[in-house]
């Protein structure tokens, strides 16, 4: 059966359920435990008077406060102080009104549905720049070669798009870059600057991007 004392502006009450730990000497079990609760009233007395002007500090919501406070000013403490009769000392667990518990079930639930909500974000946003960051690794080793659009293709529907997306702009990009090469090594033909290590270090690096993207055909 709990304690019930007041909370800070008596409306509401604490609920104290309390642990009482019984020691005697040169007692036997049996009359220890029929003694014990003999004077269960009487303990219960005393944890009530200790508790209840403490209660008193302490808001109706505020339990788990009272509940450290209470325990460091009881613990240690033997009743009674003085004799042979058994005496106990207390753990106590306070609970808030049944009242108070539920005006604070909608705060915990929009908590609870906040946190859980904020780790999930969390664990996607994680997934999220997992996943970009293999996949920048993948289409950056990526060559356009038969192999390589097939298998792409297993790793499912999402992928291939990008794979597909990248390899299009990739495309797009070359023929430009190429019509730059070219135009440079023309120029300087243009000029009459003849065959320096400029016009021929341009010449090579056109070559080698044509041979290595397949378009060595369209040269002019």
């Amino acid at each position: 059966m709990p304690i019930l004392v007041p909370a800070k502006g008596d409306a509401f009450d604490f609920r104290l359920h309390v642990v009482y730990n019984w020691t005697a000497q040169n007692m036997v079990y049996e009359e220890l435990r029929l003694r014990a609760e003999r004077y269960l009233g009487w303990a219960a007395g005393i944890v009530r008077e200790r508790a209840v002007d403490l209660a008193r500090e302490h808001e109706p919501h505020r339990s788990h406060d009272l509940e450290r406070a209470l325990n460091d000013r009881l613990g240690g403490q033997r009743w009674p102080r003085e004799g042979t009769v058994p005496h106990f000392g207390v753990l106590v667990r306070v609970s808030p009104d049944e009242r108070v518990r539920e005006r604070l079930r909608p705060y915990w639930e929009d908590r609870i549905r906040l946190e859980c909500d904020h780790e999930l974000q969390k664990i996607r946003a994680t997934q999220a720049d997992e996943l970009t960051r293999r996949w920048c690794a993948v289409l950056q080793n990526l060559e356009d070669d038969p192999v390589t659009s097939h298998a792409a293709r297993l790793t499912g529907e999402q992928f291939a798009e990008v794979f597909r997306r990248y390899v299009e702009e990739r495309r797009e990009t070359v023929p430009e870059l190429v019509k730059l090469l070219r135009e440079a090594v023309r120029g300087h033909g243009d000029l009459g600057m003849g065959p320096s290590e400029y016009t021929e270090a341009w010449d090579a690096a056109l070559r080698t991007y044509e041979r290595q993207h397949g378009l060595s055909e369209r040269v002019n």
